[in-house]
């Protein structure tokens, strides 16, 4: 179960969690009628969360190395 919580595609399912759960907060909370301040600080969280998600899917990766022989 690690394996996959860890893996490549749970960190791309992750990161889109992140995405809705940040969006549906920011909604929520511009429903209820926001000020300035606080529309900046959710675009800015809205947009941090897209920045994670397009990082995770744009990391290359990690190059596997050989097993070191000893002679």
């Amino acid at each position: 179960m690690l394996n996959t919580l860890f893996s490549r595609a749970g960190a791309e399912w992750a990161s889109a969690a992140l995405v809705f759960v940040v969006s549906l907060m920011a909604g929520r909370h511009a429903a209820q009628g926001m000020e300035l301040i606080q529309w900046a600080g959710a675009v800015t969280a809205v947009l941090g969360s897209v920045t994670v998600a397009v990082w995770v899917r744009l990391a290359p990766t990690p190059a596997k190395l050989p097993a070191r022989q000893d002679d």
